[in-house]
């Protein structure tokens, strides 16, 4: 086959420098021709099929050289601060105790108080500021809040309703309302938007800013008074003493053990909670716990009576 294919070409050649352009060729030898040439042509190397590429971005180059993508994250949210409040209060005032035995030291504070300048404009006409009541001797000292409408009028705090209630507590306790101290961060009843000639119905938490301008005069009755324990009733109170925004409900430092000026300090909830319906002795338990917790740090006794107090039967 070789030959004749030699022999065959060496012919085209002379036929087509004689000048020959055109041949006469059978069908039988053109096909044989073509599957000659067929065997001798290689196969064609596999291609591979191209990767997709993305019209916005040219492909990596190699795999090492791409990198994986990002995933989304949003912008960050621009947070534009409030600007503080304006102070509505003078800064809180520098207590100075006067010289003297506790009794005369107590009786020096309270005419400050009622001769504070602050305090007085806060005062409704008729009104009174209010400062602490009972032994100055007292190992137990109860902190509230605020004044309310009965405590501006008498001037002592804790003698309405939650009041009579809280002397109860006392007394469950085995002592007398004389005998402990009670008190407020507060020093005048917190006011409410009232008609002219109308007297302020209810009441409204003290801010922090009008509790802040009352502390120094907290701190000095418990400087003067020294009392072994301090008591909180409610939440105003609890975050006056243990610092504004340090919890977030009352329930999470109820019944613990804290501290405030150098003093151990129980917080528990206000007497008012007990009036709220529905009233029931689960929750007069709970301040009752309270009770017993500073009961036995303060060494009094308690009987098997006191023990069981608003127990379920």
């Amino acid at each position: 086959m070789r030959t004749a294919l030699n022999a065959l070409t060496d012919e085209l050649r002379r036929l087509k420098t004689a000048g020959v352009r055109t041949v006469a060729v059978s069908d039988e030898s053109v096909a044989l021709l073509r599957r000659v040439i067929a065997a001798r042509k290689p196969a064609p190397a596999p291609v591979a099929a191209a990767a997709p590429v993305s019209r916005l971005e040219p492909a990596p180059a190699t795999f090492a050289e791409a990198a994986p993508p990002k995933p989304y994250a949003p912008p960050a949210p621009v947070v534009v601060p409030k600007p503080a409040p304006k102070p509505t209060l003078p800064p809180p005032p520098v207590v100075t105790l006067a010289a003297g035995d506790k009794q005369a030291r107590w009786n020096a504070l309270l005419e400050l108080v009622r001769n504070d300048t602050t305090c007085r404009a806060h005062v409704g006409p008729g009104k009174k500021v209010v400062l602490g009541v009972g032994s100055v001797d007292a190992k137990i000292m109860f902190v509230g809040e605020a004044p309310g409408a009965e405590e501006e009028i008498q001037g002592e705090p804790f003698v309405g309703p939650a009041g009579q209630l809280l002397t109860k507590m006392i007394q469950a306790m085995g002592l007398k309302r004389a005998e402990v101290y009670i008190g407020n961060i507060m020093n005048w009843r917190p006011e409410m938007p009232t008609p002219p000639g109308m007297a302020q119905v209810g009441n409204r938490p003290p801010t922090e800013e009008e509790m802040r301008y009352c502390l120094p005069y907290l701190r000095a009755q418990i400087e003067i008074v020294n009392p072994d324990i301090l008591v909180a009733v409610g939440g105003t109170a609890a975050q006056g003493l243990l610092g504004f925004g340090s919890f977030r409900v009352l329930g999470d430092v109820r019944g613990k053990w804290h501290e405030f000026a150098g003093k151990p300090l129980m917080v528990t909830y206000h007497p008012s909670y007990l009036l709220r319906p529905p009233v029931d002795n689960r929750k007069k338990r709970l301040v009752w716990d309270d009770l017993l917790k500073v009961m036995e740090r303060a060494a009094l006794p308690i009987s098997d009576k006191q023990r069981g107090y608003f127990l379920d039967k």
